[in-house]
């Protein structure tokens, strides 16, 4: 605000100074401020607007600010408010008044939307290469363990088998809506804005496609307004990051409830998990609990995001600030936790004795029998009646179907005959041989698809 004086004779209120400084977060926008800056003053000599001698200066005297920061020996000062002004007042110190040709032709409201977008691309390109390596963990789990029969649930209750493999290819399906929700999203981010000054365009004979050539966009905003009030790529990123931070939170969650001893379907690595302050026997499931709980503050980013710009009025304004922070925290949120779950996934040891313990609980096969008996002439809701009946008695008297003797099973339907002891979790998988199910010729389809699809 001190920088920029104008028509102001006041100096402005330290607080007031301070609460509009943004440079305490948006300084993570100096690469693509810099990027967008060089490409702008080899935009304007070309147009002839500035001299090809003043670009070079100008664009010289960027790279040696690009070097100042990343060697940390650059001073972000609160006082100029933010990583724009930072870096054209340290332009100005460096090469002098030419610096000042630097802002011709633009302003700072495209200049951040451009700046945003280009972080957006590069976050986005992150994200997807972060959830193709989440997506070979779970391939990886999966084929290591495509053997492994497990019991299914609806409920939290125990209700069908399923193989291990299928289960974990369940979130390689949602890990892949994800990676189209970004890809979309990567499609309405890459729009070049600069040139749209404050708001109505620029009075100055611009090259916006040289612009968006230098610079890695394949569309340049069609309007003016729209361009530099337009944050929907931010909300757009946030949405797709909930979404997939809630599908990382139900594996996070499934971790946690498979670890502990009531089911013991899994142990996790020592490297993933933490002990307790008091307890010595205790390996806590920290890391996928914290991922859980994330998964909250993202969803509080769009929602912020969404409540911000509900009530703007075109074109720019200074709300608009609130869209750094949250993104900032939403790409950091998502990226780690994408990796540190695929690092646990990756170290995960599946307990096939306890999974095979848990089997022979729940009378799984129940499904099974219903349908034995609609195969001989039953309708089916006769034959969940009675198959209903038949675990009620199994459960009574402490036996599972396959301690049941013929006599048994007929007192409650002649339908059952010698080969009703041929249903198995086995045959219960084999049966299910169409597209999308549990049998083992469909996994191992599903698995290759998998494989193909990252492509390995």
């Amino acid at each position: 605000m001190s920088h920029i004086r104008g028509r102001f004779q006041k100096k402005a209120d330290k607080c007031a100074a301070a609460y509009t400084a943004s440079i305490p977060f948006d300084w993570r926008l100096y690469p693509y401020d810099i990027a967008g800056s060089i490409a702008h003053a080899r935009m304007l000599a070309k147009q002839g607007i500035i001299s090809a001698e003043e670009a070079k200066v100008i664009t010289d005297g960027l790279a040696s600010i690009l070097e100042e920061i990343e060697q940390g020996e650059f001073q972000f000062k609160s006082e100029l408010e933010d990583i724009h002004m930072n870096i054209e007042a340290r332009l100005i110190e460096k090469v002098g008044d030419v610096g000042g040709k630097l802002h011709t032709a633009r302003s700072r409201n495209d200049q951040v939307a451009l700046d945003l977008r280009l972080f957006a691309k590069e976050a986005i390109a992150e994200t997807l290469i972060r959830l193709q390596v989440f997506q070979r963990a779970l391939i990886d789990l999966a084929e290591d363990n495509k053997d492994v029969i497990m019991p299914g649930y609806t409920h939290l209750q125990p209700a069908q088998p399923v193989l291990l493999a299928h289960h974990l290819l369940a979130y390689f399906e949602m890990m892949q809506r994800d990676v189209d929700r970004f890809v979309d999203c990567r499609g309405r981010t890459d729009v070049m804005p600069l040139g749209s000054g404050a708001l109505a365009g620029v009075a100055y004979n611009i090259d916006r496609d040289f612009l968006a050539q230098e610079l890695g966009f394949s569309q340049i905003s069609r309007n003016s307004m729209d361009a530099v009030s337009d944050r929907d790529f931010v909300i757009e990123y946030e949405a797709a990051a909930s979404i997939c931070m809630m599908h990382l939170s139900r594996m996070a969650e499934e971790i946690i409830l498979w670890s502990p001893a009531e089911f013991g379907f899994i142990e996790l690595d020592e490297a993933y998990a933490t002990g307790s302050s008091i307890m010595p026997q205790k390996r806590n499931p920290d890391i996928a609990e914290l991922s859980r709980g994330k998964t909250g503050r993202v969803y509080g980013h769009l929602m912020a995001m969404l409540t911000t710009m509900k009530g703007l009025p075109l074109a720019y304004n200074r709300d608009l600030q609130e869209d750094k922070e949250g993104l900032f925290d939403v790409v950091d949120t998502l990226l780690s936790t994408l990796e540190v779950l695929a690092g646990m996934v990756g170290t995960v040891k599946v307990k096939r004795a306890s999974i095979e313990s848990a089997l022979q609980k729940g009378y799984l096969l129940a499904t099974d029998l219903a349908d034995y008996l609609v195969k001989k002439g039953a309708p089916f809701r006769t034959a969940h009646d009675i198959v209903a009946r038949l675990v009620s008695h199994a459960a009574d008297n402490g036996k599972s179907f396959g301690e049941l003797s013929l006599d048994e099973y007929k007192r409650f339907s002649p339908l059952f005959a010698d080969d009703v002891y041929s249903i198995t979790m086995e045959s219960s998988l084999a049966a299910r041989d169409i597209v999308g199910g549990t049998a083992p010729s469909q996994v191992g389809q599903a698995l290759a698809e998998a494989k193909r699809i990252i492509g390995n």
